[in-house]
């Protein structure tokens, strides 16, 4: 049995996990086997890398270093947590993965787009998305939900000037055309109707048989 793996891809503030939570719960509601996780992090190892990567006082981490920290961290989570699940047919829904640093490290921080996927092709061999989902909002209303928002985790990443978060937003953009895999959300209204969205551009992609057999 093979699972559908689904990623959540976006700029800081898009939404997307949120929207994630609440597709998983429809889908556990239909009968759908659902792992929920996130990147980096998703197990104990790649929790501490995270913690490492991100943690605001770590000003000083190199671009280069950055982008081998989430490719180590991925690496981890995929063969530990992702890769079982989807053996056993599940649908895995998984907040950030390759995109993130193709778009954060690989444009943003300049280090090259075709650079930065080498380094995690050879992280996760072949195993790229079913399908991702990018929720577009610009940088300046993805940014105003963070500061609105005091209850979110606030990490290195949100610490960037205004042209780091347009610099990520133009590279989802670069993304969205060269990859059929990746399906546009608009990130601008309400949870609801972005949840609803999201839940539409996954519908076509479920098996066709009975829930809960994959």
């Amino acid at each position: 049995m093979t699972g559908l793996f689904i990623t959540f891809e976006g700029g800081d503030g898009a939404g997307k996990s949120s929207v994630l939570r609440e597709v998983g719960r429809r889908l556990k509601e239909e009968g759908y086997p659902v792992l929920e996780t996130r990147e980096p992090g998703g197990i104990e190892i790649a929790e501490k890398i995270r913690h490492v990567i991100l943690e605001p006082s770590h000003t000083a981490m190199d671009g280069r270093t950055e982008a081998l920290l989430y490719a180590a961290a991925r690496r981890q989570h995929l063969v530990e947590k992702v890769i079982p699940a989807l053996e056993k047919g599940m649908i895995v829904l998984c907040d950030r993965f390759i995109d993130s640093s193709l778009a954060y490290q690989g444009y943003a921080r300049g280090l090259g787009m075709d650079d930065v996927y080498r380094i995690n092709e050879f992280a996760i061999e072949d195993q790229m998305p079913d399908l991702t989902l990018f929720f577009d909002i610009t940088p300046e209303e993805g940014l105003a939900r963070i500061e609105a928002n005091k209850g979110r985790e606030q990490n290195r990443l949100d610490l960037e000037k205004i042209d780091f978060h347009e610099k990520v937003y133009e590279a989802y953009k670069k993304l969205v055309e060269c990859y059929d895999r990746i399906q546009v959300i608009d990130a601008r209204p309400s949870i609801e109707t972005v949840s609803a969205s999201a839940y539409a551009a996954i519908t076509p992609h479920l098996p066709s048989d009975t829930p809960g057999m994959l």
